[in-house]
């Protein structure tokens, strides 16, 4: 029987107590559980909240069971904590005596108050009396936490007739609006134990979360909206990639703990180990840990797929759900779609209304363009559903190859010689030794036959062998969701329990927990009938509608009417495309719902403030030292208030959405704008500059005037001084708040633009180096765009920029798609007589996923040229050609059977070749370099005799060097300083010095060094010397080229093998060693006439005014030397919520 324990005066002392637990509570019942949950009775101390919660359904019991031990030295001995010690006075009275057994102490109540706040320690040590040392050994460890639903709040003055109980936080926020280089809207949904990112995925969402310090490693769900294209998930792949490097960074050291884990608990039980079962236990743990889960509409899994020759992870599994297809397994409306433990969601397909689905063209222009055979889309057969669904499942494949493939690198597979596939590294077996060695014989494809002979190859990791992907079409679904926390129980009630004559105990705790039990008299007691009412959840609907077409769709859906779903959904989000917002059956429906909070974000009402405020405020202060190079990043700080009036009747019920802002779900409904980041203020940041780096630019100045003589004759000797150089990404790997990824523009005036590399953003980095007219110009005037590699951080941002292209120049009209594979009668240099061809230079690999990509997006393929570009051999006198790409699809899909589908390949390449006059070039030269498969340098002369040359990613090239002869600028890649050659030399890039090599090898007249380690902002000081410790040109040094095959683009285009590694590019510890250290000086041999300077973002040169950025360097060393020091020091503390919990949102 269970004795009753009646007010304080039950126990006086800690023995006392002890006694009476023994006899009340069942002890052997908590080390049993403890048992289950820990693998030991011994461990039963750290027993976690959550089993402490399964104890009683009543949450002040997890209180209880605090105290109760509390009160034991041994915790294996604490008592179970029941209803008996759940009531206010039992509470006061074990939290009394608690304190009482210490009072020769000072009083540590309010500290156990302020832990009661703190969400990561099981129990406070200041507060834990007469415990062992191992167990305040474990009172440090930060690792144990309150569970999901619920955390304690005891009030300041401490009396337990106030404990409350609040829900953990949840609230989205928004990680970016639409601006000039964050187009999309993306939104992060924040509970304390987990992160989702919901929205757009656009390009610069990375850079922006950087920026913002979204802490992305707790993020394993991502909710996309609006449609399947570029616009909506262009900063999706790199945003994968980064995940799945953070995952892989901490599953290793996950791995080593799990491990450890498992050898001690089969050590305590005496099991036999086995070292490979362990090993294998811990990867399947750890993988459950890291998988990430996308969800979005049609043609996700495909997008991601035509990504396979250029993206490969290993151990971060990717699931992608689509919604939207028409099969679709339909579930109850009231049903979620998915849901976990923290938040349910409603998935929300919608497709436009079919009387507006056509777009924006006119019914004349579509009938001109169906009956001259413009429609692309028209020359594809429509897919049946049994092909959508093949190509469904084909493209899922693909992807789980990409991202968890078991398939390693080293792995070599014995294969006859007339059998391999070209490109590819070819090894033997030594017959002395039996070592591996590179074979060095006649190649396949070569002129020479090849041997009989059996070589070792690297086996193409799957992804790669998939030459093309099934067919696919544009499939026009938008996606929204409605969100919704779960159902909050509610308070057990003891008093109405024992009317219904349940005895308290173990019964109690099950009801409490939501089971059913029988009273005395055998009647079923179900839980409704002794808990309070249930709190609904908090949630909110996000809604994506890209244009006006889905409006009607989107109002007209049933679940806005469903009191099952929406019980709980106080707000809307929304995410407007242009004229959306001032839709009449958008306003009406918002009229309806105006007892909801509306938050709208869209491109018309947002203003397009300075985003990566890092980047700007570096701009800014290199703008008051070289206003000639650099200017304020192009932004508008239009007010909400403003965007507000654009509304109308509506501005009553509107926020307008804005980085930083809150949509708080628990415990109320509230939009929360005290979080909203500042608008960047340039005076402000002009302000903070030091007066000793203006006056050292001051001195520049001078000191440019004094010698414009001297630097007018260098500029006048080059063929042409006013070509400009926009460095738009000059940072290497990663986007970091600093530096964006590879992209220059070259302005050739008479001439037209290229485009070198274009990482991801670059159209976001246009968009703040020129105003809109001016960027519209220079959309018009685009003519190349070259492709150095197919590393990612170097092209992820060529689909936006041709989209913007295709845009200003063609309207968005799609043409029909020229191929020499389909027309006997092409003549290439006849489609660029109305230079509006946009010309895509790269290797095939790049342009198959151009092409492949472009089967699901119309973003401007139909109009682009792209063109192959065969490597130059100095060696063999064997000179670069250009040829229109053939994808291999495209007889399949034009053709079949028919006989131009079986005409020899060569008479088409013949057909396909295309003359450097044909865009107006003199010639344009590319080789192979050594950095990964397919990376190419390229040397362009224009017809003024202005030659540029670009080295992309490489080690340096004397090869290069040839080709490059003559030029007069050189824009080198310079990864990393001097003292960090051997990262240089591991990772395949190149030193300041190397660069410096190569541009004097080709006898540059100037220098533009780029491509830096991301770590930190370098400036070298050049110095010119007699020494002998002057840079060499790489001519006098020896020839570094690698190994390159003779076999062109096309004839090896399927599986391109050996073709992509992780992009671990980026030096580690050593980088912040150096970062510190003072600027190296350069030494340069006296006389020569290259002039050098260091790009940054946003920089605008003209080639003739490179030597003045010389005069600059001393400045530049100083601001960044002082940039340096401020970062170094320490934060100022964060504001402080209730408790001295430090508030983090992210």
């Amino acid at each position: 029987m269970v004795r009753p324990v009646e007010e304080p005066k039950v126990a006086t002392n800690l023995a006392s107590l002890r006694n009476l637990s023994s006899s009340v509570y069942p002890v052997v019942q908590f080390q049993r559980r403890s048992a289950a949950n820990y693998k030991g009775s011994h461990r039963a101390a750290r027993l976690r909240l959550e089993g402490l919660k399964s104890i009683s359904a009543d949450k002040q019991a997890v209180y209880a069971s605090d105290l109760v031990q509390g009160l034991f030295t041994d915790h294996r001995k604490a008592p179970e904590a029941t209803e008996q010690h759940t009531t206010a006075p039992q509470l006061q009275a074990l939290r009394g005596l608690l304190h009482s057994s210490t009072r020769s102490q000072p009083s540590r109540l309010p500290k156990l108050r302020s832990w009661y706040k703190r969400p990561s320690i099981i129990f406070p040590p200041s507060t834990a009396l007469d415990i062992s040392p191992k167990l305040r050994s474990w009172y440090k460890r930060p690792s144990i936490i309150f569970p999901p639903s619920t955390t304690l709040d005891i009030p300041k003055g401490g009396s337990t007739d106030d404990i409350q109980f609040r829900k953990m936080r949840s609230f989205f926020q928004f990680v970016t609006t639409p601006t000039a280089d964050t187009p999309g809207t993306t939104l992060l949904l924040h509970f304390d134990n987990k992160r989702y990112l919901i929205g757009n995925i656009a390009e610069g969402t990375q850079r922006a979360s950087i920026e913002q310090k979204v802490r992305l490693l707790k993020v394993s769900e991502i909710f996309l909206t609006g449609n399947t294209s570029w616009e909506k998930t262009g900063g999706l792949i790199g945003m994968i990639l980064t995940l799945a490097d953070a995952a892989a960074s901490s599953a290793q050291a996950s791995l080593l703990e799990i491990k450890k884990k498992l050898l001690n608990r089969l050590e305590r039980e005496g099991v036999e180990i086995n070292e490979d079962d362990i090993a294998a236990q811990a990867a399947r743990e750890v993988k459950d840990r890291v998988r990430l889960s996308i969800f979005g509409g049609p043609n996700l899994n495909y997008t991601l797929a035509t990504a396979r020759r250029f993206v490969f992870r290993k151990g971060m599994p990717v699931d992608v759900h689509e919604y939207g297809h028409a099969t679709t397994q339909s579930t109850p409306l009231s049903d979620p779609t998915w849901s976990d433990d923290n938040v349910q969601v409603w998935a929300l397909p919608v497709s436009p209304s079919p009387k507006t689905s056509s777009g924006s063209s006119s019914p004349r222009k579509r009938s001109y363009d169906e009956l001259n055979g413009r429609d692309i889309l028209s020359s594809r057969p429509s897919l049946n559903q049994t092909d959508k669904e093949r190509a469904l499942m084909m493209s899922k494949s693909v992807v789980s190859e990409m991202f968890d493939s078991s398939w390693r690198m080293d792995a070599l597979v014995e294969t006859p010689i007339n059998q391999v596939q070209m490109p590819a590294t070819l090894f033997v077996r030594n017959p002395q030794d039996h070592k591996i060695v590179k074979y060095t014989g006649p190649m396949p494809g070569g002129k020479q036959p090849v041997p009989d002979i059996t070589v070792l190859v690297r086996k193409p990791w799957p992804g790669a062998l998939i030459e093309s992907l099934p067919p696919a079409e544009p499939v026009k679904v938008a996606m929204s969701y409605i969100f919704r926390n779960h159902v909050q129980r509610g308070k057990f009630q003891p008093q109405r329990a024992k009317e219904l004559g349940v005895e308290k105990g173990p019964k109690w705790a099950a009801l409490g927990k939501g089971q059913n039990v029988e009273n005395a008299k055998g009647e079923t007691i179900t839980p409704d009938m002794v808990l309070g009412a249930s709190k609904q959840g908090g949630g909110a609907a996000i809604v994506d509608l890209p244009s006006s077409e889905y409006v009607e769709a989107l109002v007209s859906r049933s679940e806005w009417k469903s009191s099952e779903i929406m019980a709980g959904v106080g707000a809307f989000i929304w995410m407007l495309g242009p004229g959306v917002a001032s839709h009449p059956m958008l306003k009406q429906f918002m009229e309806e719902m105006k007892h909801m909070r509306h938050v709208v974000s869209s491109p018309e009402l947002c203003s397009n403030r300075l985003s990566l405020d890092s980047a700007a405020s570096a701009t800014v202060r290199l703008s008051q030292i070289d206003p000639i190079r650099y200017n304020t990043p192009v932004h508008d700080n239009k007010s909400a208030s403003q965007a507000l009036e654009s509304l109308g009747g509506l501005k009553d019920l509107v926020s307008i959405a804005d980085r930083g802002q809150k949509i708080q779900l628990e415990p109320s409904i509230e939009v929360q704008d005290n979080e909203i980041n500042t608008l960047l203020d340039a005076d402000a940041v002009r302000a903070e500059m030091s007066k000793d780096v203006l006056d050292l630019a001051v001195k520049a100045r001078e000191e440019v005037k004094a010698a414009k003589q001297e630097l007018d004759a260098w500029a006048d000797s080059l063929p042409q001084k006013d070509v400009e150089i926009t460095t738009l990404g000059t940072g290497s790997a990663l986007p970091s708040k600093y530096r964006n990824v590879s992209a220059t523009l070259v302005r050739v005036p008479g001439w037209g633009s290229m485009l070198l590399d274009a990482g991801e953003n670059t159209l976001g980095q246009l968009r703040r180096v020129y105003a809109p007219e001016v960027l519209d110009e220079i959309m018009r005037e685009l003519r190349v765009i070259w492709i150095s590699h197919m590393h990612a951080d170097h092209h992820l941002g060529t689909v936006s920029v041709i989209r913007e292209w295709y845009k200003v120049v063609h309207g968005s009209q799609r043409a029909a798609i020229c191929s020499p594979a389909d027309d006997a009668d092409f003549d290439a240099g006849a489609l660029f007589s109305n230079q509006d061809r946009l010309s895509v230079i790269s290797e095939s690999a790049m342009l198959h996923w151009l092409e492949e990509y472009s089967h699901v997006d119309d973003y401007g393929y139909s109009r682009l040229a792209p063109l192959c570009l065969t490597p130059n051999f100095p060696q063999k006198n064997i000179q670069s050609s250009l040829h229109w790409f053939i994808p291999p699809s495209s007889t399949q899909v034009r053709g079949g059977n028919s006989p131009r589908a079986r005409e020899p390949w060569a008479d088409k390449i013949a057909r396909a070749k295309v003359l450097p006059q044909a865009l107006n070039l003199q010639d344009i030269q590319c080789v192979q370099v050594q950095h990964c498969h397919g990376a190419r340098a390229v040397s362009v002369t224009f017809p003024s005799g202005f030659k540029a040359s670009y080295s992309g990613d490489c080690r340096p090239s004397k090869p290069f060097t040839q080709i490059g002869q003559g030029s007069t600028v050189c824009i080198h890649e310079a990864t990393f300083d001097d003292e960090l050659q051997g990262d240089a030399e591991a990772k395949n890039h190149t030193t300041t010095s190397e660069a410096l090599s190569v541009a004097l090898g080709m006898g540059a007249k100037a220098c533009v060094l780029t491509h830096f380690s991301q770590r930190y902002q370098k400036v070298p000081v050049l110095e010119y010397t007699e020494g002998e410790d002057a840079i060499q040109s790489l001519e006098t040094t020896g020839d570094e080229m690698m190994d390159i095959s003779t076999s062109t683009d096309d004839e090896a285009e399927a599986p391109v093998v050996d073709a992509v590694a992780p992009q671990a590019e980026m030096a580690t510890s050593v980088d912040a060693t150096n970062a510190k250290k003072a600027a190296k000086h350069i030494k340069i041999k006296a006389g020569s006439d290259m002039k050098v300077c260091v790009a940054f973002d946003y920089m605008r040169v003209k080639v003739g005014q490179i030597a003045e950025m010389e005069k600059y360097t001393d400045t530049l060393v100083a601001l960044f030397a002082e940039e340096e020091s401020e970062e170094n020091k320490p934060e100022p503390p964060k504001k402080k919520g209730k408790g001295g919990k430090t508030q983090r949102n992210n």
